[in-house]
């Protein structure tokens, strides 16, 4: 049924649960279920490939969630969602040009910044402030930038998403989030069509990590949308903080 023992594949279904529910709230899931994958026996390409089969159902439950509680309009975020989905695919084909030892040593100091950014920075809340930054400059920079690290990375893109909806756009905390779950989707999906024709994904597995992500980020956005800043704020912090710190044991291994 499986491609791997079903001891094996029981374990990720309950990896992919989890990160559903933490990323629902403040990103971070692959954080969670790529270390499995590999751990599971994936080798690095397998792990992504499947890592974004099954996040896609998660950030798409995710998405649904908040819009359908009116804290995103999907038909008027569509021209994002289409940008981010392109460079989504642009970063997965363009993955092999850039050097992974190059991205090992930045990205934690990014994410490093993004913790202390939400930890220390005083007024955040669900209220909406002034935008920096013009909605469609915001569609020409920020989003395609994270939405092709997505592709050719992962780890801390919603924490990215958050950080520029936070402080370049003027979102709340909870109206960043939801955003950030359809625009995660988006760049989600489409290095997803490119990862399909490498022939690695573990299809059976991908699946039913799936379904458990569906329920995850369901239960994880009922929660962020009850609770609201109190607790995105605070698991932001620790999914950076996280995700940091294992890019930097990653890189002195």
């Amino acid at each position: 049924m499986f491609e791997i023992a079903t001891h094996l594949a029981l374990i990720l279904i309950l990896a992919a649960f989890v990160a559903g529910f933490v990323d629902a709230i403040a990103g971070g899931g692959g954080l969670i279920t790529v270390p499995v994958l590999l751990l599971c026996g994936a080798d690095p390409v397998q792990a992504l490939a499947t890592n974004k089969l099954q996040g896609t159902f998660g950030s798409a439950t995710a998405a649904l969630s908040y819009a359908r509680a009116g804290h995103v309009r999907l038909r008027d975020q569509l021209p994002m969602a289409v940008i981010a989905a392109l460079a989504g695919a642009g970063g997965a084909m363009v993955a092999h040009l850039i050097p992974a030892e190059a991205l090992r040593i930045i990205m934690p100091i990014v994410l490093v910044g993004v913790a202390v950014f939400f930890a220390v920075k005083k007024g955040l809340s669900d209220a909406d402030r002034s935008a920096r930054m013009p909605p469609a400059v915001f569609a020409a920079t920020v989003v395609p930038l994270t939405a092709a690290y997505d592709g050719f990375f992962g780890p801390g893109t919603g924490s990215f998403y958050m950080m520029g909806f936070v402080l370049l756009a003027g979102y709340g905390v909870l109206k960043a989030t939801a955003h950030t779950k359809l625009l995660n989707f988006a760049s989600n999906g489409g290095s997803l069509a490119v990862f399909v024709f490498s022939g690695a994904t573990w299809w059976a597995v991908g699946f039913a990590m799936g379904a458990a992500q569906v329920a995850g980020a369901a239960m994880g956005a009922k929660v962020a949308m009850r609770v609201g800043v109190r607790l995105i704020r605070p698991l932001l912090v620790v999914t950076s903080a996280a995700m940091a710190a294992r890019l930097i044991w990653q890189a002195l291994g």
